[in-house]
């Protein structure tokens, strides 16, 4: 039976480990080597040889998984019935290749299709968030919980910005505009991973964004439910691990947050 606490464990190891690569390549990065996937889309051979670090690592503590990578490395996603690997190893390209100190490694495990562990590394803090399914949630060993805010206006909301896809614009301009006249504010990091884990860590009451992959959010939300709190699509509460949008928050807000994002939204 495998030991998910220790492998957790081990996870963290090696994304702190890989993490110190990233740290010393923002040193000496050339912008003139960013690589586009697409309209706005960035990527570059950091970006790809961390994502190989964390393949070769990953493979020698689970042989048998599968892989969903953002870069490809580890060849085409293979879906396992058992145990599959999602990873973006660099969450936050855009903020890394402008020296803007806020972009993480994010890899979780699923099993039978159910998230069961999940670490994300914040490399400029060197904050290590990770989780285990039923066992908590912790940044670098202490526990973290959410917060006990039950009111939208006395929260701190972070989210992000679509950067490719715009069909969605004036809807999303119209919620960022209801936000800001209901809360304490909002906050755009530029890592969706961050910015999950920053919930779990109560330092945000909720975030939330659309177009995202299951690479971008699949360790936060495992952190957010871990650390007591609820994570759903914008107007559903499917679960949004591959539904290209996420609200995420400490629980208490939950429903006026979908409340307020279903004003606009459709």
């Amino acid at each position: 039976m495998t030991d998910f606490t220790q492998l957790s464990l081990d996870l963290a190891t090696l994304c702190r480990t890989t993490a110190e690569f990233i740290h010393q390549e923002a040193a000496i990065f050339d912008r003139a080597k960013i690589e586009h996937k697409g309209l706005h889309d960035l990527v570059s051979y950091v970006d790809q040889e961390t994502e190989r670090r964390l393949v070769a690592g990953l493979r020698a503590l689970l042989p048998e998984a599968g892989f969903i990578t953002e870069e490809g490395t580890a060849g085409p996603d293979t879906h396992t019935e058992e145990f599959t690997w999602i990873i973006d190893p660099l969450d936050g390209t855009t903020n890394f290749v402008h020296s803007l100190p806020v972009y993480s490694i994010s890899v979780a495990l699923l099993h039978h299709k159910e998230l069961v562990v999940g670490v994300v590394h914040e490399v400029n803090r060197n904050e290590s968030f990770r989780a285990v399914r039923g066992g908590g949630a912790f940044c670098n060993d202490l526990p973290i919980r959410v917060t006990d805010i039950s009111a939208l206006n006395n929260s701190l909301i972070a989210t992000g910005f679509p950067y490719k896809d715009f069909d969605k614009m004036s809807n999303y301009l119209h919620v960022l505009g209801a936000f800001m006249t209901r809360t304490h504010g909002l906050r755009r990091l530029g890592s969706a991973a961050v910015d999950l884990a920053y919930v779990a860590a109560g330092r945000f009451e909720a975030f939330f964004e659309f177009n995202l992959n299951a690479y971008d959010v699949a360790a936060g939300i495992l952190l957010v439910r871990e650390a007591g709190g609820h994570v759903s699509q914008f107007l559903e509460a499917g679960d949004p691990l591959f539904g290209r949008e996420v609200v995420a928050s400490n629980g208490h807000i939950h429903a006026e947050m979908q409340q307020t994002i279903g004003e606009f939204w459709s």
